[in-house]
């Protein structure tokens, strides 16, 4: 069920909540040939939080920073590459409740091919997290 567990980092970019800004994000990161793995956000009436994982965040946080995104920093999550298909979801997050490990928050991907999920996840506790998957 669970194919692979690690610690990783996401991107969290504040910025201004509006129109197109998601695309601007997604430009500059792309120009410079960095794949997007993952992505969530959130707005409010003046701000907006954009989460990404990426397959090089120092080279697309720098690129970023070129484009003027100041309100950058980066956050600990457990990266889970799990089988898509029914039910995964439901092991992974009963192993948390079991383990006593608090979801923060969740975001994924799936693949309607059925290839991997990956999921991110920040908790209470990244590293009990890790053993917990990992059976130690």
């Amino acid at each position: 069920m669970v194919r692979n567990v690690q610690s990783g980092k996401e991107i969290v970019v504040t910025v201004a909540n509006k129109i197109g800004v998601l695309a601007d994000i997604s430009r500059v990161v792309a120009d410079h040939g960095i794949n997007i793995q993952a992505l969530a956000g959130w707005g409010d009436a003046d701000k907006a939080q954009i989460m990404l994982v990426t397959g090089d965040n120092q080279r697309a946080v720098d690129a970023l920073k070129k484009k003027n995104y100041t309100a950058i920093h980066e956050s600990d999550v457990v990266l889970v590459e799990l089988e898509n298909k029914p039910g995964v979801m439901k092991t992974v997050t009963a192993k948390l409740a079991e383990n006593q490990i608090d979801i923060k928050y969740i975001y994924g991907t799936t693949c309607s091919c059925g290839g991997p999920a990956l999921v991110v996840l920040r908790t209470s506790d990244n590293e009990r997290a890790l053993m917990a998957f990992k059976g130690k």
